[in-house]
């Protein structure tokens, strides 16, 4: 017959094996989680108003320098600021790039062409600036390409000049997106008036910070590698 002692250790030796077992298929389970997503979306809006149109070939740098960056997988957007912004005709080229990599490079020659045509086609410069229209057009895209990291770039001036009958009174939800300012261009009134210049700034990282959004500011585009972490 088994002792009282020898029945105890195996008892205690049974519990202390459950127990090890526990611990290792909760590791596992932790472990067969939601993969993490690294895919990355950029949209970059470009401002056409008559104050800021000349600056499209920065644009066309931007976009270029996002196609050298972005892989298979990642999706990009380019549209462009203007009386009424938030419309798909503000759309100039989309694109999620394929897993196949001889596919993502076509894709992003025939995304480069379409940027290059709406620039060459380019000749009047819009009126008015509907800077959150084009914010609301852009987030609903990053929302829907559903990537892990969402970056919006806006090439702007940053001065709001709705015409009659648009309203934008509207929270914008921008969690979890990184919005970058490019080539904050100053208008000439700035020049008599700096305060007006730092107070538009001001503002809009304001309002991107309270509905959940990061914010920072790139004049020099030779920065934009270094300010902004796209990998």
């Amino acid at each position: 017959m088994m002792s009282r002692n020898l029945q105890s250790v195996c008892r205690a030796s049974v519990v202390r094996m459950r127990l090890v077992l526990a611990a290792v298929l909760t590791l596992l389970l932790v472990g067969c989680g939601e993969p993490t997503n690294h895919s990355r979306a950029a949209f970059v809006l470009i401002d056409i108003s008559s104050e800021y149109a000349g600056e499209r070939q920065k644009a066309q740098l931007l976009t270029n320098y996002l196609l050298a960056e972005l892989n298979s997988g990642d999706s990009l957007a380019v549209g462009f600021i203007d009386n009424s912004s938030f419309s798909e005709r503000n759309i100039i080229a989309r694109a999620t790039f394929d897993h196949r990599p001889s596919v993502a490079s076509q894709q992003k020659r025939v995304f480069q062409a379409e940027v290059q045509d709406f620039m060459d086609r380019f000749r009047v410069p819009s009126y008015h600036s509907d800077v959150t229209g084009g914010v609301l057009l852009a987030t609903d895209y990053l929302r829907e390409v559903d990537a892990g990291k969402k970056h919006l770039f806006i090439m702007s001036d940053l001065h709001e000049d709705l015409p009659p009958g648009i309203n934008r009174n509207i929270r914008v939800e921008l969690d979890d997106i990184e919005v970058v300012a490019v080539n904050v261009k100053r208008q000439r009134s700035d020049n008599n008036d700096p305060e007006q210049y730092q107070q538009r700034l001001a503002d809009w990282q304001q309002k991107v910070s309270s509905r959940g959004g990061s914010w920072q500011v790139v004049n020099d585009m030779a920065r934009l590698e270094s300010a902004v972490a796209l990998r």
